[in-house]
């Protein structure tokens, strides 16, 4: 039983030394120049595990000492950690445009949508006249309402429920 466990756990820990062996090594060895060479313009066109690919190999050499790194990985690797590629492209030209032309249509069917609302709307109840507020606030006055900051405060200046134009008018 025990020869049988250590088997299997001698099977297990192989493929993770092979693995840090390899790391280890690629380590060691600087990239290619080909490789990193105008790696701003071809970045976005290389396939997904590619750009993983040179970005492990990379990580795995700046794990060592930088002054082991070349030139050419310092400025590959600055550029694809902080580069204008991925979600810090930069916008499409027009864009600003667009953006503009999109928020005055907007704009303009929100007004128009208004502008219809308002002609087909009823007219304004009876209550939204000045003569109803105003008999309004004598009806608050005589029923002595909010006696401490209100409308029946002593020396209260403010206009009450006033707010509409008279209907007279």
């Amino acid at each position: 039983m025990s020869s049988a466990l250590r088997s299997s756990l001698v099977k297990v820990s192989r493929p993770s030394v092979t693995v840090a062996l390899t790391r280890r090594a690629a380590s060691t060895h600087a990239i290619s120049n080909p490789t990193l060479a105008n790696i701003e313009k071809r970045w976005e066109g290389m396939p997904p595990e590619e750009q993983a690919e040179l970005w492990m190999a990379l990580r795995d050499r700046m794990k060592g000492s930088w002054s082991e790194l070349t030139l050419q990985e310092k400025k590959a690797a600055y550029w694809i950690a902080f580069g204008p590629h991925g979600p810090r492209s930069l916008p499409p030209p027009g864009e600003g445009k667009k953006v503009a032309v999109y928020t005055f249509i907007g704009l303009g069917v929100s007004f128009a949508i208004f502008a219809i609302m308002r002609a087909f709307a009823k007219p304004a109840p009876s209550t939204m006249t000045k003569e109803w507020q105003e008999a309004t606030n004598e009806y608050l006055k005589a029923q002595n309402s909010d006696p401490l900051t209100g409308i029946s405060s002593e020396g209260y200046s403010g206009k009450g429920h006033i707010q509409s134009p008279s209907a007279k008018a």
